[in-house]
């Protein structure tokens, strides 16, 4: 095939998962640490509030914009171009699709800005009975939102890297946010009134920070191009055909968390902060395995689509759902057993208060239960944008919508923000049942031999590794009259302690390194 590296080609996915998981975990880390950092500066009260909201709606659709529908439509139609046209193609099709997204976003991001309190309303609406809550939201929206125009354009140059075998580099950009947020939260936020809105300043440096830093490497693969205006042409016209349905089938759950934030905003002072900082301990598994291996098996999928290669499709598809069970489970398990002592360690310091630690807890265990949903429809909603399909996905993903609804109603009233996270967990899990039925019924997806044995050695391991932590954990009481030394060290022994437990299990089952690896991976 045109345009394809030997040496690249061969590296396999493990590998790949292996660079994003890496450079992933270094900047959720530093998520960790910011959001730490954040927590002990600001708490967790009206004007942290004021700023998740702002913060959560640029980022909400640069998922949909972005790393979400955008990624999907582009990299199957990116990877095509490479497989059967020349470079000079390649290269305007990056061009004209930079400057209609570029264009289209400014639109958007100027009109936000404009109507900024309206947006807020939108997405936030119990705020508006609090004025002074109301308005930061809103001044704090005018500096976050062109957010979206610069990270979204970030993603475009990130995801043509990955369709070229440069995983790093994306992988490695985020870091940069964060760095961003920590030094406007330490540096600049005692220069601000109110302080908490040097953190909306560094939003917006970290947009472009993160946009320059990518140009010299796309540069170097020779494919940094001039923005042009291009909605008439063909390739545009036919990421824009799978891009307008894919941005809701692959953002359901982005689509489900804003709803949490917006029937949150109605509850009592800190609801939404409990749901970020439990949602953002649920990222990090998230990101640093499920997401890096969506992230590394699309551009994989797409050229065994290209090639009718159906045989080493369906098993990369089985592999990637199998490591995704192998490191989602005890995952998951983890932030159900060890909710408080995490929050407890990373946040409970300075404004943020044991009563706050008690209360993010719960919505942590809740989105924990639902975190093998989150990752599995990562890694299966590729089987599907591979083929270029979205139609699909947006059928699962209304079916998945409506059940968030209805659970969001029954769940609220009893259990508050904590319904809300468990509502979003059970239709994650809807949605990709579903995602995973329709692969089955399609015979894209054949499971691979061995499957019950695999997931009995799961289990088991998991049961094990679940035992471990439970027999070495602490009462709460415990945990809150430690310093941070203590919680750090003790936390970081439980954590090790499991997941010795865990993988010695498996190897004690007869799990081996060659089970994870498939001869039609690479």
């Amino acid at each position: 095939m045109k345009n394809e590296k030997s040496g690249r080609k061969q590296g396999g996915l493990l590998r790949s998962t292996g660079i994003v998981s890496l450079f992933t975990m270094l900047s959720r880390v530093l998520g960790l640490v910011r959001d730490v950092v954040v927590a002990n500066v600001f708490g967790a009260g009206g004007g942290a509030d004021a700023f998740f909201v702002a913060f959560k709606i640029p980022n909400f659709f640069r998922r949909l914009f972005a790393e979400g529908a955008f990624n999907q439509a582009f990299v199957p139609v990116l990877s095509e171009y490479r497989s059967q046209r020349e470079q000079v193609e390649v290269r305007l099709l990056i061009s004209y699709t930079m400057g209609s997204l570029g264009g289209v976003l400014m639109v958007i991001s100027l009109m936000c800005v404009v109507f900024a309190p309206a947006v807020t309303f939108l997405f936030a609406p119990g705020f508006h009975d609090m004025p002074e809550k109301f308005d930061l939201a809103s001044d704090m929206l005018r500096l976050t939102f062109p957010y979206l125009l610069l990270i979204s354009l970030t993603a475009m140059l990130g995801s043509v890297l990955n369709s070229y075998g440069r995983f790093a580099i994306p992988a490695f950009t985020p870091v940069l946010l964060n760095l961003c947020l920590i030094g406007a939260a330490l540096l600049v936020s005692p220069l601000m009134d109110p302080p908490i809105i040097a953190l909306a300043w560094g939003v917006l440096a970290a947009g472009v920070v993160q946009l320059v830093f990518q140009f010299p490497f796309v540069r170097q693969i020779q494919l940094l191009s001039v923005p042009r205006w291009g909605w008439s042409d063909p390739g545009v016209k036919r990421i824009l055909a799978l891009m307008l349905p894919a941005m809701f089938g692959v953002s359901v759950a982005q689509i489900n968390l804003l709803l949490d934030t917006v029937l949150a905003s109605f509850l009592v002072d800190g609801s939404v902060s409990w749901l970020y900082y439990s949602d953002r301990l649920m990222e990090l598994p998230l990101g640093v395995f499920g997401i890096a291996i969506a992230t590394v098996i699309l551009p994989s999928l797409s050229r065994k689509h290209a090639s009718q290669s159906v045989e080493a499709f369906s098993q990369t598809l089985d592999w990637a759902v199998r490591m995704v069970l192998l490191i989602g489970l005890p995952a998951a398990l983890a932030l159900v057993v060890l909710a408080a002592p995490l929050l407890v360690t990373l946040f409970q310091y300075g404004e943020f208060s044991a009563a706050d630690v008690d209360r993010a807890s719960l919505s942590l265990q809740a989105y924990g239960a639902g975190l093998l949903g989150f990752m599995l429809v990562k890694v299966l909603a590729p089987g599907y944008f591979a083929r270029q399909d979205t139609k699909t996905p947006v059928k699962v993903g209304i079916k998945a919508m409506v059940a968030n609804m209805v659970f969001n109603l029954a769940l609220i009233v009893p259990l508050a923000h904590v319904g809300l996270a468990l509502a979003t967990s059970l239709s994650a899990l809807l949605n990709a049942f579903l995602l995973w039925l329709g692969l089955r019924r399609e015979g894209v997806y054949q499971a691979q031999p061995g499957w019950w044995l695999f997931v009995l050695r799961l289990v088991v391991s998991a049961a094990v590794m679940v035992a471990v932590i439970v027999f070495l954990n602490k009462d709460l009481a415990q945990w809150l009259a430690w310093g941070w030394q203590w919680r750090s060290g003790y936390l970081a022994v439980m954590v090790l302690a499991g997941m010795a437990a865990y993988f010695g299990a498996l190897l004690l089952l007869g799990m081996r390194m060659g089970d994870l690896r498939s001869r039609q991976l690479e």
